[in-house]
């Protein structure tokens, strides 16, 4: 149970329900953070709303960018996070060994372009002071300039909606606790954020 109530979508006022409701039913099993973000509705509309955007107007390949939200979460040591995103990489048709073990240096599955993504958001969330002109000059030979751009906010918002998760206890939805419950330690056997990777 999480920290504060649930907030329904009869009490949110009118201009919010839109996003509460398309949220809820599309964006993926995350009613019950929907929920807590009710209680401020300008946050609803606008995180929320922003995240819909994007989704609607993509400019990121999406194997790309949950390969970096399951990274972040994974430091960040957030099941809630790594539950919901980690069913996406399989339907990508990545192997699960990828989510188990995403911040291991020899990570299977992954090509060169995948790993110098998830490579950039080890860095950006561990250290984001030391990312250097090499790496980011790395990411020019892949990503447009928008394209890195959106990618460097989708890594830094990830972090923040990894603590507000846990920092509120969100109780996972059905869906997300099946395969939350399937692997044997998501997240905290991977490897210790603590240590910094050469990336």
């Amino acid at each position: 149970m999480a920290r504060v109530r649930d907030v329904g979508i009869d009490e949110v006022p009118e201009d919010a329900k839109p996003v509460y409701q398309r949220f809820a039913d599309e964006y993926g099993p995350f009613l019950n953070q929907v929920k807590i973000f009710a209680h401020r509705p300008i946050a609803l509309r606008h995180l929320m709303g922003m995240l819909l955007e994007m989704a609607d107007n993509p400019i990121l390949d999406k194997r790309h960018l949950e390969i970096a939200i399951v990274t972040v979460s994974a430091i960040n040591r957030c099941d809630y996070c790594v539950a919901h995103h980690g069913p996406r990489l399989l339907d990508f048709g990545l192997p699960r060994a990828v989510i188990d073990r995403i911040l291991d240096e020899d990570c299977p599955g992954l090509d060169p372009v995948d790993r110098m993504v998830r490579d950039y958001a080890v860095q950006v969330t561990r250290d984001h002071n030391r990312v250097g002109d090499r790496q980011f000059d790395g990411l020019r030979a892949h990503f447009s300039e928008t394209q890195i751009v959106e990618l460097t906010l989708r890594i830094t918002l990830c972090t923040f909606f990894n603590k507000f998760n846990d920092v509120m206890m969100l109780e996972m939805e059905d869906e997300a606790a099946i395969f939350h419950h399937e692997t044997a330690k998501p997240a905290d056997h991977r490897a210790d954020p603590s240590k910094g990777n050469e990336v």
